[in-house]
């Protein structure tokens, strides 16, 4: 497997209900009892890495409260070295409140807790040695300040690592979210984060967006290889070795809250692995759609005998 994985992102506790249909602004929609999971995107996808063989050291935050225990023990007890995870006295440990439609559509209301406090200089102190080496993969989101991601790209940059960046949630436009896009190597967005990184398209018009077109347009922004998703439409890939389209798997759907971190996470590891590009989009989306059979965030990642043994039901 890749030499080692670090993840620098955000550690949050999920409160998650499931309703009939979503409400719209101003209604009120009786649901099922409040499920509670570990999550937020950085460990949800140090965690999934794990299951999937990698070997991962998170980096990040957590608030002085009983989530941010529950939080800590989640990670170690998924083999996740934590040990550049910190305490922060006086805060609250991140928290996100999803609700989540019967067919697995959701919304997610976030408050960042500690994990806006990871500043840079909260980086340096908590990776006082070399964040990553060469051979490395830097897995990043942006639940965490975008300058401290920026900082973590230029360091993977610098060392020779490989960094894949989930524009998630999407930033603003600016000079920073510029700078991060030519800081990494593998951007990897979904259908709204690439049209609002991209901003007005000349085929907003037409009946099938061109998402390959889409993606090279990206690629000159920077990143060497760009990957979309798409949603029940599988996902598309652009990068040195051409155009690749990976059709979804045929699953059914329970909650898809943790299906985008297990596809991140997956790509990730079979990129640092020296997996070919098509190779790894479909054993990302094979982690995805899997991911989206289970509720929850954390407890819905599959394991890699199961990637493998769904891969194998549905040859080329």
């Amino acid at each position: 497997m890749t030499e080692r994985l670090v993840v620098v992102g955000s550690l949050n506790m999920d409160l998650s209900v499931t309703v009939p249909r979503l409400p719209a602004p101003g209604e009120t929609v009786s649901g099922a009892d409040v499920v509670r999971g570990a999550g937020g995107k950085g460990a949800n996808q140090a965690v999934a890495a794990a299951r999937l063989g990698a070997r991962v050291r998170m980096v990040g935050l957590l608030g002085e409260d009983a989530f941010g225990v529950e939080l800590r023990a989640r990670l170690t007890a998924e083999g996740v070295d934590d040990s550049a995870v910190a305490t922060l006295p006086g805060a609250a440990s991140g928290l996100a409140m999803i609700v989540v439609q019967r067919d697995g559509e959701n919304t997610i209301t976030l408050s960042p807790g500690a994990n806006g406090r990871l500043d840079v200089r909260a980086l340096e102190s908590l990776t006082p040695g070399p964040l990553v080496g060469p051979g490395d993969t830097l897995l990043l989101q942006l639940e965490v300040p975008l300058r401290t991601v920026l900082a973590a790209a230029g360091a993977a940059r610098a060392a020779g690592a490989l960094t894949v960046l989930n524009a998630a949630p999407l930033p603003g436009p600016g000079p920073s979210t510029a700078e991060l896009l030519r800081a990494v190597d593998v951007l990897v967005v979904n259908e709204t984060e690439a049209t609002g990184l991209l901003g007005p398209v000349a085929d907003a018009d037409a009946a099938e967006p061109d998402w390959p077109g889409r993606a090279e347009r990206l690629r000159e922004l920077g990143p060497t290889t760009v990957v979309i998703t798409l949603g029940a439409a599988g996902a598309i890939a652009v990068g040195p070795s051409g155009r690749h389209r990976q059709p979804a798997f045929p699953v059914e759907a329970v909650d898809t809250v943790g299906a985008g971190d297990a596809f991140c996470a997956q790509l990730s590891v079979a990129l640092g692995t020296g997996r070919p590009l098509p190779e790894a989009l479909r054993r990302a989306c094979a982690a995805g759609a899997l991911a989206a059979t289970r509720p929850g965030a954390q407890d819905a990642l599959p394991v890699r005998a199961e990637v493998d043994a769904l891969l194998a039901g549905h040859r080329r």
